[in-house]
């Protein structure tokens, strides 16, 4: 069967918001992309949450049969911070999970995808009712979190535990990207950071990617998301203050931007942050893992042209040909979900200068076709 392709809708998010495409055109515009048969959804975004009607259940069944598409992974949230009266405890999240779970039986779906910050508590109050559905939850591991981190682990002894096939793991190939994007150090410039702090984040990375330096590795994140590492650099940047792991990290990004570039303001320092949002993850990290694999977010930021190869794409901060030749080689055989996420990166400009979702996805399957079956 091998590596099935698939595209989440959080990609066409711009598109969606100027009315470009609406949930039909989304799914027209997936089933247009040769190959796809897989489709991830965001609850919130696509759907009438949190209780469709009986009229849109039967719609949406009939435009995946129209499109001749599969609904793969659904993707719930649970912010829980939406009462004014209280923070929301566990039993609620869990009742929340269980309420979504259902919902995703009830469409179609055959996992839920929740954020990688659900307690996994939560995962386990609502696993009953998970297996009682047939539905497999799945905890997204999303950059800066590696594979071999204390979250994958926890998701491991579960599993080993209780013996259930109903949890597992959605890898966020942004855990694969070893640099910063070019459209996200374009981006800081435009906002005021110094182009040459840009060069040295890029320089920097590449250093420890290609074994030059080993500076990061020795940085453990396991713990810690994208933005609580933003947030807590931020407040190292005004008080000196942060957790001991962290610190270290960033006073080396501090340091390296004063003695590197002249004129520096607070943005500069952003920018050499970047550096600690990248998993640093490896292909063969994934060996281990693959019985808990769910599916995979096929994330990237901007594809590009392959030099001397017009008409070939890669997006050249992350690596797709390394962990696409473990999965061959060890017989992967679930969906990966095209997600971009550079759209952000120019929000800031004129709504003509904003880069198109339907092209970068496009160019997207257009790689993972050319790996997959390369």
């Amino acid at each position: 069967m091998g590596i099935k392709r698939g595209i989440d809708f959080y990609s066409y998010q711009q598109a969606q918001f100027f009315k470009e495409l609406d949930l039909e055109g989304m799914m027209k515009e997936a089933a247009g992309n040769e190959g796809v048969t897989g489709i991830e959804v965001l609850d919130e975004q696509s759907f009438p949450y949190p209780d469709p009607s009986d009229e849109f259940v039967e719609n949406w069944y009939a435009m995946c049969k129209k499109y001749n598409l599969e609904p793969v992974t659904m993707d719930v949230f649970c912010d829980v911070l939406q009462f004014r009266d209280h923070v929301m405890s566990f039993e609620e999240c869990a009742d929340r999970l269980k309420h979504d779970i259902k919902l995703a039986k009830k469409l179609g779906f055959k996992n839920v995808r929740t954020l990688a910050t659900t307690n996994i508590e939560i995962l386990e109050l609502a696993l009953p009712t998970a297996e009682e559905c047939d539905i497999r939850i799945a905890k997204e591991i999303h950059a800066p979190i590696p594979l071999n981190g204390q979250y994958v682990k926890e998701i491991q002894e579960v599993v080993e535990r209780t013996g259930t096939k109903h949890l597992g793991i959605v890898p966020d190939w942004g855990i694969f990207a070893y640099r910063p994007s070019g459209v996200t150090l374009d981006w800081y410039v435009r906002q005021g950071a110094k182009r040459k702090t840009c060069e040295l984040v890029d320089q920097f990375c590449m250093d420890n990617y290609t074994g030059k330096s080993d500076a990061l590795s020795k940085i453990d994140l396991s713990l810690y998301t994208g933005g609580n590492v933003e947030s807590f650099f931020h407040a190292y940047l005004k008080t000196g203050n942060a957790p001991e792991d962290l610190k270290p990290a960033f006073e080396m990004m501090e340091k390296m931007v004063k003695e590197n570039v002249e004129g520096y303001t607070d943005i500069d320092f952003e920018v050499m942050g970047q550096a600690l949002l990248l998993s640093r993850a490896k292909p063969e990290d994934l060996i281990p893992l693959l019985p808990i694999i769910i599916n995979f977010h096929g994330k990237f930021y901007n594809m590009s042209e392959v030099e001397g190869q017009p008409g070939v794409y890669e997006d050249k901060a992350v690596d797709y040909e390394g962990p696409i030749k473990v999965l061959k080689e060890y017989g992967y055989e679930g969906y990966i979900n095209t997600e971009y996420e550079g759209q952000r990166r120019f929000q800031d400009r004129t709504e003509k200068e904003l880069i198109s979702e339907v092209d970068q996805v496009r160019k997207h399957q257009a790689m993972l076709k050319r790996l997959i079956e390369g």
